[in-house]
């Protein structure tokens, strides 16, 4: 076994192991009795309404729905928020004008739009679309603007020096320098899309969507179906984060070598 796979194994060791503490903490509490059990269901009743919502397909329906509004407006706002970052980044009046708008409105959450979107455009999916590009697209933009900014100028003086010019030292010396930041901005963002787009399935009352089940649920005191939608949740979030940004960036600022992974 290499290094790194022993690495891997390693890591996983840990994940699943504090899971594990976890689930029998969380159980221990629930068969204790201080707390009803329509409020604080057992894991065996947890796990029994996920399968039968897998079963039945509704909840696969449900995590599609969200899913799908989330890379919609996830997106819209790297197709936004990346260019906009590499020219505040790279030209001084662009950044003079953006910076500010962008410092304004990224500490007014995201939610708090929702009953003015609400207004705009409806009641329904496409609330939640634009839920989300407002909350992915400030991280990304800060993000890449401060990785355009932290890109070392020896490594641009030099690349002048030898000739390169504007598009060559984009792609070999700006891009791969930037690059770190603009995958720490892509998941920041895809984490802040998750939570707004859950809160606006709520608020929104949209027919489909992970957001909707839980708040429907809630309705019902079915705390179950609650708990398996979050947990819906969280293996979503975290298969995006090993699968998507962790295999990009492996792709990328590894092999390049602009950063280096953690041992251990």
């Amino acid at each position: 076994m290499t290094g790194e796979s022993q690495r891997n194994w390693m890591s996983m060791l840990r994940a699943v192991t504090g899971l594990a503490i976890l689930a029998a903490a969380y159980e221990a509490t629930a068969r204790s009795g201080s707390f009803p059990p329509t409020l604080l269901p057992t894991l065996p009743k947890i796990i029994s309404t996920l399968v039968a919502m897998l079963a039945d397909g509704s909840m696969i329906l449900h995590a599609a729905s969200t899913l799908w509004r989330v890379l919609i407006g996830f997106g819209l706002a790297i197709m936004i928020a990346v260019p906009l970052g590499i020219l505040m980044g790279r030209f001084r009046p662009v950044e003079k004008f953006f910076l500010p708008l962008v410092t304004a409105f990224m500490p007014i959450p995201s939610l708090a739009w929702v009953p003015v979107f609400i207004l705009w455009f409806g009641i329904g999916g496409t609330v939640a679309i634009v839920i989300v590009l407002y909350a992915a697209l400030f991280p990304m933009i800060l993000n890449t603007w401060s990785g355009v900014r932290a890109v070392n100028p020896l490594w641009l003086r030099a690349a002048g020096a030898m000739g390169a010019g504007e598009r060559s030292m984009f792609w070999r010396v700006i891009l791969p320098g930037a690059f770190p930041f603009v995958i720490a901005g892509l998941w920041q963002a895809f984490v802040r899309a998750w939570i707004a787009v859950v809160g606006a399935e709520m608020l929104a009352a949209s027919v489909w969507g992970l957001g909707w089940v839980i708040f429907d649920a809630k309705e019902f005191l079915n705390a179950d179906v609650m708990i398996a939608s979050l947990i819906v949740i969280g293996f979503i979030g975290y298969a995006f984060e090993r699968l998507v940004f962790g295999t990009l960036e492996k792709m990328t600022v590894v092999r390049w070598g602009m950063v280096r992974t953690a041992k251990g």
